[in-house]
């Protein structure tokens, strides 16, 4: 007695919409589908994770790299401000023999001359650097005069002693008169 009511109209149309069996869905499929899902899932997030990670390192490096150059660029800049400080210029100068100027003269745009010109003060050979001294006024030193004096002349092939030859004689242009301006 275990007979299933049978159904008249639309509840029988309905009825035929629906399997007639108690049949269940596979459920492997399903569940094969869920774990490539989530292992696919894992697997992307693994590669992500390294390539940020590896991003990162990139990074720290790149600033490390910035800060050695910024200080090495500091470094520089506090050498050109050194170099270029006032004292440190007229150092410098004087060794290079420079000696300063005497005071500015101005020439007016109508000719005259504002101010009066004086020369510049002139340095001994005594406080000149021995760069821009000339060759006879340098003292050789005593390794110097040692090795001259022990230096024995060569054999000259030629028979008659050598002389310096002169020096060109300067040429001979005409000089025009400079015409003296006015206030001079």
């Amino acid at each position: 007695m275990s007979r299933k009511p049978e159904l008249k109209g639309r509840a029988a149309r309905l009825a035929r919409l629906f399997p007639a069996g108690p049949r269940q869905a596979a459920r492997t499929p399903f569940v094969l589908l869920v774990v490539l899902l989530l292992g696919g899932g894992l697997i992307g997030l693994l590669v992500l994770n390294s390539a940020l990670s590896e991003g990162s390192f990139k990074m720290d490096d790149l600033q490390k790299d910035t800060k050695s150059l910024t200080d090495e660029q500091q470094a520089l800049q506090r050498d050109i401000d050194s170099y270029s400080a006032p004292d440190a210029l007229q150092r410098r100068a004087r060794e290079l023999g420079m000696v300063p100027g005497g005071d500015p003269v101005f020439l007016n745009p109508d000719g005259t001359v504002k101010g009066v010109p004086s020369a510049a003060a002139q340095q001994s050979l005594e406080d000149a650097p021995a760069a821009v001294r000339p060759p006879e006024a340098v003292p050789l030193s005593r390794t110097d005069q040692v090795s001259s004096s022990t230096v024995t002349p060569t054999p000259s092939t030629r028979s008659e002693p050598t002389e310096p030859t002169e020096a060109p004689a300067p040429s001979a242009a005409p000089t025009e008169a400079i015409p003296e301006t006015p206030g001079r």
